[in-house]
C-alpha cells in the first residue's frame, strides 16, 4: 500500500492512497473518457484539490486522540488556550525573585525572557506545518523530526512529561492550600484537613477532565483565562493601595552570577512554561494553503501574550515594591497579602481572590493535563489500530489525577523546586526552538538567521545547566524542608 495522503479540512477529510490517484495538472481534463457520475467525482475532486492547492499529511491516529480528533479551532481558542496556560500560580513567585535580582536585572531578566519566550513561540508556530504537507501536532514529535526519532526522544520526553505532570502535581498543592486559607477567611476555620482539599481539587478535577479533547475544554480556558486575569490584578492592585509594611527593605542583591541569582532566574523562566503546548493548541485548528494554521494561531498567540504581559509585570514590579524582601517563598504575592493585609483588606476581597486562583488552577490542570492523556492514550491505539473506549479513556484520566495527588500528598516540599523546574524545562522554551529551526528551515550558513539561532540555542543550554546548578546549590545551602507525607 501507498503511503496515506490526507488534507484536513475542519473535522472532516478526504482520503486516498497516493499510488492509484493522480491529479493532472494539464489544462486538458484527464476525466473525458469516465462516465457519469464517477466523472463527476473526480472533478469535483479535481477542483478542491486546486482550490487547496496541496495536501497536508496526518497520522490516522490523529483523529483518535484528545489533542487532534476535533480540527475546528481558531484564534480565539488559541487565545483562551495560551491565556490559561499562560498566567497561573507561578506568577506569584515572581516578587520574590526580584529579591535576589533586585530592582534593574529583575526588570531586565523578565523583559529579555519574555522577549525571547515570544520569538521562540513564533518559530514552533511556523514550524507547525512542514514544506512536506506534515503537521506536528505535538512537541514530541517535532523534536523527533528535527533531532532524529531516538535523540529527540531523550532530549524533549522527559521535560515535557515532567513539565506536564510537575506543573499539575503543583496545582493540586496551590489549590488545596489556597482553598483552605479562603474557608479560613469566610468561616473562620476550615472544616477539612490540607490532604482532604487536595482530595476535593483533584476529584473536581478529573471530572472537568472527561470532557473529550483539547479543543472541548475551550470554554474552560476562557473561564480560567479570566479568573487568572482578575486575580493577578486584584493581587498588585490591593498590595499598592494598602502601601508597604513598616519594616520593608530593598537590601542590593549579591554578584549577579551568584547561585540564588540563578535559582532566581530560574523562577522568571519558568513563569513563562508552556511552550510544550503551543504544538498541541495550533492542532486542534483546520490548515489549507490559502488559510494555514500559522495565521490565527499566531493572532491568538499576540493577543493573549499582550495581556499576559499586562498582568505579569505590574504584579512583579508592584509586589516587589509592596513587601520588598518580606515577600514569602512559598505562596508568593497570595500568602503575602494575607499575611500583611488581613487585618486592614475586605475579607471579600480576599476571599474572592483565593475562589479565582482555585477556579485558573482548575482550567490549567485541564490543559496541562493533555498531552499526558494524549500520551496514554497512543499507547492504546498504536497496539489496538482503533479509538480507546470511553470507560478505558475515563480511567486513564482518573488514575492520571489519583497519581498526581499521591505526588503532592507524598512530596509537600515540590513548591521549593521552582528553580529547578524552570532550569529543566528552560529548554523546551529558550533552546530547542532555535535547534529545530536550524535543523528543519535550514537557513542560509553563516546568515543573520542562522547566527541568531544558534547564539539563541547555544545561550539557552547554557543557562539551563547553570539554573539547574544555582537551584541544587540554594537547596544545600539553603536547605529543604523535607518531610514526606505531612502537607502543612
Amino acid at each position: 500500500m501507498g503511503e496515506e495522503v490526507v488534507r484536513d479540512v475542519g473535522s472532516n477529510s478526504v482520503e486516498f492512497n497516493s499510488q492509484s490517484a493522480v491529479v493532472d495538472s494539464s489544462p486538458k481534463s484527464p476525466f473525458g473518457q469516465i462516465t457519469s457520475p464517477m466523472k463527476k467525482a473526480f472533478a469535483s475532486m479535481q477542483s478542491h484539490l486546486e482550490e487547496v492547492g496541496h495536501f497536508t499529511k496526518l497520522d490516522p491516529q490523529d483523529d483518535w486522540l484528545p489533542i487532534t480528533e476535533s480540527r475546528n479551532g481558531n484564534a480565539y481558542h488559541s487565545a483562551f488556550h495560551t491565556l490559561s496556560s499562560g498566567i497561573g500560580f507561578q506568577a506569584l513567585l515572581l516578587p520574590y525573585a526580584f529579591t535576589t535580582l533586585g530592582w534593574v536585572w529583575g526588570i531586565i531578566c523578565l523583559s529579555l525572557i519574555f522577549t525571547w519566550q515570544l520569538y521562540t513561540l513564533w518559530l514552533l508556530i511556523h514550524l507547525h506545518e512542514s514544506e512536506s504537507g506534515i503537521r506536528y501536532s505535538r512537541y514530541l514529535r517535532l523534536s523527533m523530526a528535527a533531532f532524529g526519532e531516538k535523540l529527540g526522544k531523550v532530549l524533549a520526553l522527559f521535560p515535557i512529561m515532567y513539565l506536564s505532570g510537575g506543573t499539575c502535581v503543583a496545582l493540586i498543592m496551590t489549590s488545596g492550600e489556597t482553598i483552605k486559607i479562603f474557608f479560613q477567611i469566610v468561616c473562620g476555620e476550615t472544616p477539612l484537613t490540607t490532604i482532604e482539599w487536595y482530595v476535593l481539587f483533584t476529584c473536581t478535577a478529573i471530572v472537568i477532565a472527561q470532557l473529550p479533547n483539547l479543543n472541548s475544554i475551550a470554554g474552560v480556558s476562557l473561564i480560567g483565562a479570566l479568573s487568572g486575569i482578575t486575580y493577578c490584578t486584584l493581587l498588585w492592585l490591593l498590595s499598592v493601595i494598602h502601601g508597604r509594611p513598616n519594616s520593608v527593605s530593598y537590601d542590593p542583591p549579591g554578584d549577579v552570577l551568584s547561585m540564588p541569582t540563578l535559582n532566581a532566574l530560574g523562577i522568571v523562566v519558568f513563569a513563562f512554561r508552556g511552550h510544550n503546548l503551543v504544538l498541541e493548541i495550533q492542532g486542534t485548528m483546520p490548515s489549507s494553503a490559502h488559510h494555514p494554521s500559522r495565521v490565527p494561531m499566531w493572532r491568538g498567540v499576540k493577543l493573549a501574550y499582550l495581556i499576559i504581559a499586562i498582568c505579569i509585570f505590574p504584579l512583579a514590579i508592584a509586589g516587589y515594591w509592596a513587601y520588598g524582601n518580606l515577600i514569602p517563598a512559598n505562596g508568593g504575592m497570595l500568602n503575602a497579602l494575607y499575611y500583611y493585609h488581613k487585618n486592614d483588606t475586605s475579607k471579600l476581597l480576599i476571599a474572592l481572590t483565593s475562589l479565582l486562583l482555585v477556579i485558573n488552577c482548575l482550567s490549567t490542570f485541564q490543559i496541562y493535563a493533555m498531552p499526558v492523556f494524549d500520551n496514554l492514550e497512543s499507547r492504546f491505539t498504536s497496539k489496538w489500530k482503533r479509538p480507546c473506549p470511553r470507560w478505558l479513556r475515563s480511567t486513564i484520566r482518573a488514575f492520571f489525577g489519583c497519581l498526581a495527588f499521591l505526588i503532592a500528598v507524598a512530596l509537600p516540599f515540590l513548591p521549593s523546586l521552582a528553580g529547578l523546574l524552570g532550569g529543566i524545562a528552560l529548554p523546551i522554551t529558550l533552546a530547542y526552538p532555535s535547534f529545530m529551526w536550524i535543523n528543519l528551515k535550514k537557513p542560509h550558513k553563516y546568515g543573520s538567521n542562522w547566527c541568531l539561532n544558534w547564539a539563541l540555542g547555544i545561550l539557552g543550554m547554557i543557562i539551563s545547566i547553570l539554573v539547574v546548578a544555582g537551584a541544587i546549590w540554594s537547596i544545600v545551602l539553603i536547605g529543604l524542608p523535607i518531610h514526606f507525607f505531612k502537607p502543612l
